[in-house]
């Protein structure tokens, strides 16, 4: 995988899931070729539909394992309830014959999977790679030392002091100047 393929607008990001989640107490549904391969279509669709990308996918007859690789503002879960709200819904209209063999006919008590899911976060690098560069950090970004002072005048927060006092010494001065240019006063006040 390059970076490349994964940038986004304003960054570069992998977000790949490994999910799975079961039928609605365990039944066998998808034992039915005919109900597999819809399934199959159902979800494809819904990774078009939600924008995500569905890497692998494997249906059991009771459940379904998915590889899902998901864009940065989208989160597991969302992609999850995605998945099993539309198949669902979709499965219920195009087989609800099939379907009414396992599930309840009453349209509000229907549903085809089960609370229980699974999620893993599936990386780039392995989980060893990452711990060794965490415990590397310190080094990683280890400070420059700075040889003198990294202030112009050398003054460090003095020298913002010294030079705020010195332009006010200078506006007083040149005050002095004028009011004496003004005033046509005999004295120097350079003596």
């Amino acid at each position: 995988m390059r970076y490349s393929d994964h940038s986004y607008r304003h960054g570069v990001a992998w977000n790949i899931v490994h999910v799975q989640w079961v039928t609605k107490y365990r039944y066998r549904v998808f034992s039915d070729e005919k109900l597999k391969n819809l399934l199959l279509i159902l979800l494809a669709e819904s990774s078009k539909r939600f924008r995500f990308q569905i890497l692998d996918l494997e249906i059991q007859p009771e459940h379904v394992h998915a590889l899902v690789a998901l864009r940065p503002s989208m989160s597991p879960s969302v992609a999850l309830q995605a998945m099993k709200g539309y198949s669902s819904r979709l499965l219920f209209l195009l087989e609800e014959k099939k379907l009414s063999r396992w599930y309840a006919k009453s349209t509000r008590e229907r549903s085809l999977w089960g609370d229980g899911k699974f999620m893993g976060s599936v990386g780039h690098i392995t989980l060893e790679k990452a711990k060794e560069y965490m415990q590397k950090q310190e080094a990683h970004h280890a400070k420059k030392t700075i040889k003198g002072n990294p202030h112009p005048l050398g003054l460090g927060r003095t020298s913002i002091i010294f030079i705020s006092r010195f332009v006010c010494c200078l506006k007083f001065i040149s005050f002095l100047i004028r009011l004496w240019r003004v005033t046509d006063l005999a004295f120097n006040p350079f003596c």
